[in-house]
């Protein structure tokens, strides 16, 4: 799979609401969701893209798969 580039924080936040994740928390600039008992940490800085390592984290975290990430609209 080709991970998707220039994705901003913003973007995979709402991907992750779309997929039923809820918002718990909040530390400095780190929001954590969670869905069942999944938890994906997002780190936000506005202006910014989400480096590669960093998304494959949270993609893994989230249980994603490509075709979820296509669903999703964050690969096209």
């Amino acid at each position: 799979m080709r991970w998707p580039k220039n994705l901003t924080a913003r973007q995979v936040e709402r991907a992750l609401r779309q997929d039923s994740f809820q918002f718990m928390r909040q530390v400095g600039s780190h929001r954590t969701y969670a869905k069942g008992s999944l938890r994906v940490t997002l780190p936000v800085h506005p202006g910014q893209t989400l480096r590669r390592g960093t998304l494959r984290g949270i993609v893994k975290d989230a249980g994603w798969s490509e075709e979820d990430l296509r669903r999703l609209g964050l690969l096209k």
